[in-house]
């Protein structure tokens, strides 16, 4: 390790996997530019090419629409991070659904045993070091290991609900700015925690604490089938 990263290791603590040289897995850039929308996100047709991606907006606002519906939050702020595009790609999302505005664009690590560039394997377990998907709720900020903390609120049963207690959280980190990815290829990993860029994260958190929506992505299978979020007329249906 060279004196570089010896010295950036030092500043992030110890919540963190800094970036090697090489990454293991390549794939194209995925165009976010929105389409004419069928979908719930139609009404976002015209919104500037940094969107997310139709079918994530599309599952993001599904599951946003359903945890309101449950009592879960009533802020029309909803984050989303798309972890099917690798981490070198600006992938998560502050959205002011109320205002159809993007509010934060930016980079976001993902855990230690997901993956390297590409997050591939996600967990709810303690101790995987993994990242968790679906839907959380944010609640408060305190101050911690790493600086000002943002808490994290799993809400899906068996797919995110340990957040609390495996301390997944959201935090600013030195591993997480487009200077990492220029000279390694690839960010830095977390143990699980969503980590963005610490110049960008005291701004951030101030639009997303208290009671917003935070949906994670990936084109998981189970639990795609699985997420009452996602099956929300069924679920409510059924009360």
């Amino acid at each position: 390790m060279n004196r570089w990263m010896w010295r950036t290791a030092a500043a992030v603590l110890v919540c963190c996997v800094l970036p090697g040289a090489t990454s293991a897995r390549t794939r194209g850039s995925r165009s976010s530019r929105p389409k004419a929308w069928q979908s719930d996100a139609q009404r976002f047709r015209n919104a500037p090419t940094e969107w997310p991606r139709r079918d994530v907006l599309d599952l993001a606002m599904r599951a946003y629409r359903c945890g309101r519906a449950d009592g879960q939050f009533d802020s029309p702020i909803l984050t989303v991070i798309d972890y099917s595009l690798p981490s070198t790609e600006k992938r998560l999302w502050v959205i002011d659904l109320a205002k159809r505005q993007i509010l934060f664009h930016e980079l976001v690590a993902h855990g230690q045993n997901s993956g390297d560039v590409y997050a591939v394997d996600f967990s709810n377990r303690p101790q995987s070091r993994q990242s968790s998907l679906g839907l959380f709720r944010t609640d408060d900020v305190y101050d911690g290991r790493h600086g000002e903390t943002l808490k994290l609120i799993g809400l899906e049963p068996g797919i995110n609900d340990r957040a609390e207690e495996r301390r997944i959280v959201m935090h600013g980190a030195a591993y997480v700015n487009q200077r990492v990815v220029q000279r390694f290829g690839e960010l830095g990993r977390s143990w699980g925690c969503p980590a963005v860029d610490r110049a960008v994260f005291p701004q951030m958190v101030r639009h997303i604490k208290e009671g917003t929506a935070l949906f994670a992505y990936y084109p998981d299978p189970h639990w795609l089938r699985q997420s009452r979020f996602l099956q929300c007329n069924a679920n409510l249906a059924a009360r």
